[in-house]
């Protein structure tokens, strides 16, 4: 089967990844469950993983597998974000998020993402993480982040 979406998610994170500079960046690995109210319902768990190439941006990729109508299911995703408190090592911080999304299983199709979110202590070193959006129908995210943070980023 040829995915033409996918190669361009693909495409996308690897530009995105191969920034100047990656030893000054916060890198981000976890877990994520997205489901959308499609046609048929998706539901996936995966793996996310990201980087932020400055104090209010970061780049994500998440893969995950699941179900939709029945059957077997993935969702990639690579979205650009804009933290509006980077540094919060208490409470929560809010971001936007943009991108693409493809999608295999039952319906292959590719999407435009948009997502809203909050995240736990964004500047700590983990924290849960609530999306909601739009990108192949209503979008809905949950997931848990844990973060490196070069050692010149803290004062």
């Amino acid at each position: 089967m040829h995915f033409p979406w996918a190669e361009l998610l693909v495409a996308s994170s690897a530009a995105l990844s191969a920034t100047p500079g990656n030893t000054q960046q916060i890198g981000e690995v976890g877990i994520q469950g997205v489901v959308t109210a499609s046609d048929p319902a998706l539901g996936v768990l995966g793996a996310y993983g990201a980087l932020r190439t400055s104090g209010r941006t970061r780049f994500s990729a998440s893969v995950g597998g699941g179900a939709s109508g029945g059957e077997f299911a993935w969702r990639a995703e690579a979205l650009g974000h804009f933290l509006l408190s980077p540094d919060r090592r208490r409470g929560w911080g809010a971001y936007v998020a943009g991108g693409v999304a493809a999608v295999g299983g039952p319906v292959d199709r590719g999407y435009i993402v948009l997502t809203l979110g909050a995240e736990g202590r964004p500047g700590g070193s983990s924290g849960w993480v609530a999306e909601v959006g739009i990108g192949g129908g209503a979008r809905i995210g949950l997931g848990y982040r844990w973060r490196r943070f070069p050692r010149t980023w803290r004062k």
